[in-house]
């Protein structure tokens, strides 16, 4: 009878060959990368998601193609990344609406905003900026806020969309101020933007960088912007809480997701080099100059902060009364 050792050695041998005759793991990845963007073209978290993204394919030296995914505030992008396959080869942005906000608003909301994603990093926060059509007979908050308590209702403002993040700020800022502007939804925020210029709607909360060029050129006026503190790129624009309205505070974000159950050595991989590619002087210089800060948390922290904001908008969906359906 054969001795188990010598068995044992030869088993090991063949595993040996075996292993050495099997082609390497490829690295990841090894082809091009989906990137799903729930948001139009052209608008602010668009713009940045694919600044990130055109990094993110420079250091991997390989594709990451942006898929424009749009409608229902963002939700049909991100069920189509909640379904797909879990392999890194499928990616999504999320941010404040679609995964904070929606929960709240949608009585069957097609996805799990915790349970079917796997949080990679948080890209971006930012405040809004709230901006007018310069026929607005308003220069200041205080001055847009008399305006509409003389004409209520009659003031329109846009968003990217019904349960969109600036739909929500749009409504804060009514009950906070304690007036009534008329919502007109678009399918995303470059659109609406467009509309504004052109002075079919009046008033709207975006983005800085989808705005920022007209605010310089004078075709839209940007009265306030919705952070904390005033940001570097509209030093001169006060934030709404300085302009008269205590206590708002608005700053949205948006992060980086794959579908849940992503090998974590694929995730682990993208954290790496996606924190790089935000710390790179290129987009620190250029976030700086648009009014939008680079985070590069943690997936485990955003994983947590994602569970915040669904509590904390919450609230502010059940104090603003708002549902979609």
């Amino acid at each position: 009878m054969m001795n188990m050792r010598v068995v044992v050695y030869m088993l090991g041998c063949v595993a040996s060959g075996f292993f050495a005759m099997a082609p390497a793991a490829a690295a990841y990845p090894d082809k091009p990368v989906r990137l799903i963007m729930p948001y139009p073209a052209g608008g602010s978290i668009d713009t940045a998601g694919r600044a990130v993204a055109q990094k993110l394919a420079d250091h991997f030296k390989q594709q990451f193609v942006i898929d424009n995914r749009t409608g229902s505030g963002g939700t049909i992008g991100t069920e189509t990344a909640a379904h797909a396959v879990p392999d890194g080869y499928t990616l999504v942005i999320g941010g404040t609406g679609t995964l904070a906000l929606s929960p709240h608003l949608h009585s069957k909301l097609p996805y799990d905003p915790v349970r079917d994603f796997t949080p990679v990093t948080m890209l971006i926060a930012s405040p809004y900026v709230l901006v007018v059509h310069p026929s607005v007979a308003a220069t200041s908050v205080k001055e847009l806020v008399a305006l509409a308590k003389a004409r209520p209702g009659q003031i329109n403002y846009a968003s990217g969309g019904n349960g969109s993040a600036p739909h929500f700020a749009s409504e804060m800022f009514n009950t906070a101020a304690g007036i009534k502007l008329t919502h007109i939804p678009y399918k995303g925020s470059t659109p609406a933007v467009i509309d504004l210029i052109g002075g079919q709607v009046q008033v709207m909360f975006t983005g800085i960088p989808s705005v920022l060029a007209n605010i310089k050129t004078n075709r839209v006026r940007a009265l306030a912007v919705t952070g904390k503190t005033r940001t570097v790129a509209l030093p001169d624009v006060p934030t709404v809480i300085e302009a008269g309205v205590p206590g708002y505070v608005v700053s949205p974000w948006f992060g980086l997701l794959a579908p849940a159950r992503t090998p974590p050595a694929i995730v682990a991989t993208l954290h790496r080099e996606t924190v790089k590619v935000l710390r790179s002087p290129a987009l620190l210089e250029r976030f700086a100059t648009e009014g939008v800060d680079p985070v590069g948390d943690t997936p485990e922290h955003f994983a947590a902060y994602i569970k915040e904001e669904i509590v904390k908008w919450g609230k502010v969906v059940k104090d603003t009364g708002m549902r979609l359906d």
